[in-house]
């Protein structure tokens, strides 16, 4: 099922460069998106995670420099059944975290300063374990992917609104003033649909995988309280530079920011709450 999901994905992330591509420069323009587009596809499944990590300033660590993260992030991989990703550190004082790699045996987890910070043990072993839940399910792959994309094709429309600015758009050819200010507007909002409709239901089986993996449901619903009111108050700096990374993290990191609406890409976290505290009475999600 995930093999069918990324591969429909690529092929929607596809279209929308090639129809921004030809929105700027006709044929010719459509060609070279077709082209960038061949690259993106094989870029963003060997280095999407690599790209990911370095846009949020993530630093490696190990044992020894950050003993409670690893030790945790270890001791769930294993109930999980996985192998030790990769750890990394985000010098951010928002809470917040994100999984990224291509598959279980190329994952790493990634923990901002703010979030190891603010939780207890019970809490900082639910964020870990909905993380893991998403590496386990291979979520993550598809997440990298949607982020690496959705930039290239709002950074493409940003070319194509210079590009009318300048007396690009005015050629018929290529689709008129109309064509081009839609493709503008709308290439950007397709591809943050794509990634919501990637995102809220793969965070809301997260959720209860996570629950699953750490055997505490109510330690990652207190977790979620937290991170809600720490995004709110500090939105994160390296997503607001960054925002189709968005969907990525555990919790909406631009809440409150200039991005916060157009990139809601998360399930209301009063809802993902309720159905982690009906996990826990034994009931289900």
């Amino acid at each position: 099922m995930n093999m069918i999901r990324t591969t429909a994905l690529l092929a929607g992330l596809t279209v929308l460069l090639v129809l921004v591509g030809r929105m700027i420069g006709g044929n010719a323009g459509m060609v070279l998106a077709l082209g960038f587009a061949a690259v993106m596809n094989f870029g963003s499944y060997w280095y999407s995670d690599k790209l990911v990590l370095k846009m949020h300033g993530a630093r490696p660590v190990d044992e020894a420099s950050a003993p409670e993260l690893y030790r945790v992030v270890r001791e769930l991989s294993q109930r999980a059944g996985l192998p030790m990703p990769a750890v990394y550190i985000m010098a951010s004082d928002t809470p917040n975290a994100f999984a990224t790699g291509r598959n279980p045996e190329h994952a790493a987890v990634a923990a901002t300063a703010g979030l190891l910070r603010i939780m207890n043990r019970d809490e900082l072993r639910g964020v870990l374990a909905h993380e893991l839940a998403h590496v386990r399910h291979r979520d993550t792959l598809i997440s990298a992917i949607a982020a690496t994309f959705a930039g290239a094709i709002a950074m493409l429309a940003n070319i194509a609104q210079f590009s009318m600015i300048f007396g690009g758009g005015r050629d018929n050819n290529n689709g008129g003033l109309i064509g081009s200010l839609a493709m503008i507007f709308l290439a950007p909002l397709a591809a943050s649909l794509i990634q919501m409709a990637v995102s809220r239901s793969r965070e809301y089986a997260a959720d209860a995988g996570g629950a699953e993996i750490s055997g505490n449901a109510m330690g990652l619903a207190s977790a979620l309280r937290k991170l809600e009111q720490g995004n709110h108050a500090h939105p994160m700096d390296s997503a607001q530079r960054n925002p189709t990374t968005a969907h990525m993290f555990i919790v909406n990191p631009l809440f409150g920011g200039k991005f916060g609406k157009l990139f809601s890409t998360h399930p209301d976290t009063a809802e993902r709450i309720r159905r982690l505290e009906a996990i826990a009475r034994g009931g289900t999600a």
